[in-house]
């Protein structure tokens, strides 16, 4: 391909962790029926996030108001695996098209497990049910800093989740359970992850920290993160995309306490890393508004991170591929507080993409992977559809 526009040498992958662009012809199969996380919110509060109307989020969502050119590429997508959770959605964007989706248990886990837990851990357990995370702090939390049991809990996604109050159970000893939990039930049983969730504070005022962690099963194939790492390209992983990936194909981890503190770090390796992938996860969108029906929450936080995509468009070099996009829904407006089977968006920009291209629906959230894999010469990827020609100048 011949461009008189710089190639880019680097990707910045923004996934805005359940911002969801409407539901997905199969939602009625996952109880989504009707979701639509940024039309419903929009519906609530006019939203005012001009700098991602600029990539052209008002033509692939329901966000009313002005419907411009994109400055770049614009388009949604489909996600093809079975499941709804952040683990096959950044999966499936890195290549991996899962046909089962992972075990959900709605009635919570089977007194075996429990058993065998506990007499591993030493504690007993409380709850072992679906629940709002907040929600069974207050109904629980007390009795849990009485008695010292974990307060287990799941939700409509496969996941293990173990709350812990930090001056009950020192986050160290939560990590060890969640180890342990890890191979009864993500070794043992197939479930997807794990996940530390430490708290603090009083009765009525329990707050959740940022020392949660996540201990998922590896990705079940290649990812575009395990080819470019074999190739010896930068894959640098912000926020909690570590944990998706087991920390597989990574070559540098960064944590996060908050979205703000994702760009800050965004920013600060856009600075240094001269080539290659940085991938970030912002998690506030789906922890502290989808998950709590906060759907004035969710909109301050679009707001809040269209001011800081304002910061970060200009710090874009010539050789920069910039693309936001999602893993999931979670409609804040709807009954339901788990994840939503919706499409996401996928905007892209930077000074070697085409202004005003529509790239239409996706089949596949592969097709970013695969793009990446084109674009860094590492490719073909087993699933997905590159759209690389579609978008850059030539």
């Amino acid at each position: 391909m011949t461009s008189l526009s710089p190639f880019p040498t680097r990707a910045i992958v923004i996934v805005l962790d359940s911002v969801g662009a409407g539901q997905l012809p199969d939602a009625g199969a996952y109880g989504d029926e009707g979701s639509d996380t940024l039309g419903h919110i929009n519906d609530h509060v006019l939203l005012h996030i001009p700098h991602l109307r600029s990539l052209g989020l008002a033509r692939v969502a329901r966000i009313g108001g002005p419907v411009l050119p994109p400055l770049g590429a614009c388009g949604r997508m489909a996600e093809r695996s079975a499941g709804k959770d952040s683990v096959t959605g950044h999966w499936e964007m890195m290549g991996i098209v899962l046909d089962r989706a992972f075990p959900v248990f709605p009635h919570g886990f089977s007194a075996a497990v429990l058993s065998a837990f506990s007499s591993r851990t030493g504690r007993g357990v409380l709850g072992n049910k679906p629940a709002s995370g907040t929600a069974i702090l207050d109904e629980l939390g007390a009795e849990h800093m009485r008695t010292g049991k974990f307060i287990v809990y799941t939700s409509a996604d496969s996941v293990f989740q173990i709350a812990a109050h930090e001056e009950v159970v020192p986050v160290p000893e939560l990590y060890r359970a969640c180890e342990i939990a890890y191979e009864i039930v993500a070794e043992g049983l197939g479930v997807g992850r794990v996940i530390a969730r430490p708290f603090v504070g009083s009765p009525g005022a329990f707050t959740r920290t940022s020392n949660r962690h996540d201990y998922a099963l590896p990705p079940a194939g290649e990812t575009l993160l395990d080819r470019m790492t074999g190739a010896g390209r930068h894959v640098v992983a912000i926020g909690k995309i570590q944990d998706l990936f087991a920390r597989r194909g990574i070559g540098q981890a960064i944590p996060t306490t908050s979205d703000d503190d994702g760009v800050n770090r965004l920013l600060e390796q856009m600075a240094v890393v001269p080539d290659g992938l940085i991938f970030t996860n912002l998690v506030d969108f789906d922890t502290l508004y989808g998950h709590r029906n906060d759907i004035a929450g969710y909109a301050a936080n679009l707001e809040r991170f269209d001011r800081r995509l304002a910061e970060i468009l200009p710090r874009l070099r010539e050789t920069d591929l910039l693309v936001v996009t999602a893993d999931h829904g979670n409609d804040p407006a709807t009954a339901s507080t788990d994840h939503s089977r919706e499409y996401v968006p996928v905007l892209v920009a930077g000074a070697g993409v085409r202004a005003g291209v529509e790239l239409g629906t996706r089949h596949s959230f592969a097709d970013l992977g695969q793009t990446l894999a084109e674009l860094f010469h590492v490719g073909p990827l087993a699933h997905g559809s590159s759209f690389l020609r579609e978008v850059l100048a030539s």
